[in-house]
């Protein structure tokens, strides 16, 4: 099955670029963010494709009023890697692992952002998870910041992109769970267990990103710190291996109330200034979860009003926090505290699947 990309140097295995390997939860996944200096309209946009699928999918939503809106598609990959296209949305790179463009047009929502990166990507450490004899996770992950520009439009109203739009965009490949879930999966436990926080941050002349992944018992089995600053390669980048989050949760719910950062002798202060529901770009979405098969090609829009949701429905648990953030010599910047906390996690005192703090 010779495809497009076969006629460039990016094979990985002797197989045509069509094939990835053996296991069917391969993927290869494009995700953006952004906002305005100030927080304002807050958008993201998440593209995969799924060779063994054969599914891409794609989802743009932007915040506007309190209100989320959200364009979901997908369609048949027909092993054709290399087409960036899922129904309204498309992708161009205009300058690999600097600038890349997205184009939207469709169900009243259009938007024209290009973004282009403050510094080389960071290439977080490989995310290796088994549970028993299962390898749930295997992937690698680069992750950028950068600015924006651009347009986007909802229902007629078109909006330039503000001076000092930024946010962060990242490409991961491997495998994860995706498509229709495996009925033989079985990790030992009636409630699963995942516990998951992220935050880049758009510092005024630097990039700061954090992550962890945890057990139940908070022992970390992935986790990293890394400040880089603007214009920079790897060389200059600033490694840390044993960060701190403290995180305070909202009463009621799994959603963090902020939080303050320890690396490298400094801290940064989170303060929640709004809300992005990740159910928006497929994440634990029932119908729009990443992978699953809708034929041919489906389109749908989505209206999520931020101030009715639920934030025990196991859909809304996985959420991004848009944060000002204030170092402890007052350096200010904004940035995402991503969270998603399923079942146990002792630190937080979280037991169940998705009872509230």
């Amino acid at each position: 099955m010779l495809t497009k990309g076969d006629d460039f140097p990016i094979h990985q295995t002797p197989e045509p670029v069509a094939y990835s390997g053996t296991d069917r939860n391969f993927y290869d996944r494009y995700f953006f963010n952004g906002y305005g200096p100030d927080g304002e309209d807050f958008f993201a946009v998440a593209f995969g494709v799924y060779p063994h699928l054969d599914v891409a999918d794609a989802h743009f939503c932007v915040v506007r009023d309190g209100i989320q809106h959200c364009l979901h598609a997908s369609r048949k990959l027909g092993m054709e890697r290399m087409d960036l296209t899922c129904g309204p949305v498309r992708i161009e790179i205009v300058e690999p692992l600097h600038k890349l463009r997205v184009i939207v047009e469709g169900e009243g929502l259009a938007a024209d952002i290009t973004f282009t990166g403050r510094a080389f990507p960071i290439e977080e450490p490989r995310f290796v998870w088994r549970i028993g004899p299962r390898t749930v996770m295997d992937y690698t992950r680069l992750t950028q910041n950068g600015h924006y520009e651009g347009w986007i439009e909802v229902d007629g109203k078109r909006k330039a992109l503000v001076a000092g739009t930024a946010g962060t965009r990242d490409r991961s490949w491997g495998v994860r769970p995706v498509g229709a879930s495996d009925p033989q999966f079985n990790n030992g436990s009636a409630v699963p267990q995942f516990f998951w926080q992220w935050t880049p941050v758009n510092l005024p002349s630097r990039s700061l990103f954090y992550h962890l992944n945890a057990h139940a018992d908070g022992t970390p089995w992935n986790t990293r710190g890394v400040v880089a600053p603007d214009g920079n390669g790897p060389e200059a980048f600033t490694d840390f291996h044993e960060p701190e989050m403290e995180t305070p949760l909202d009463p009621g719910t799994r959603w963090p109330a902020g939080g303050t950062l320890k690396m490298g002798g400094e801290s940064f202060a989170f303060e929640p200034v709004g809300r992005f529901q990740m159910r928006g770009l497929g994440y634990t979405s029932p119908k729009w979860n990443h992978g699953l098969d809708h034929g041919t090609l489906e389109v749908e829009r989505e209206e999520i009003d931020l101030a009715s949701v639920d934030p025990v429905r196991p859909d809304h648990l996985h959420v991004q926090m848009l944060c000002r953030v204030t170092s402890d010599s007052g350096e200010q910047g904004m940035g995402v505290f991503e969270q998603l906390a399923i079942g146990d996690y002792a630190p937080l005192g979280l037991k169940g699947l998705s009872n509230p703090a």
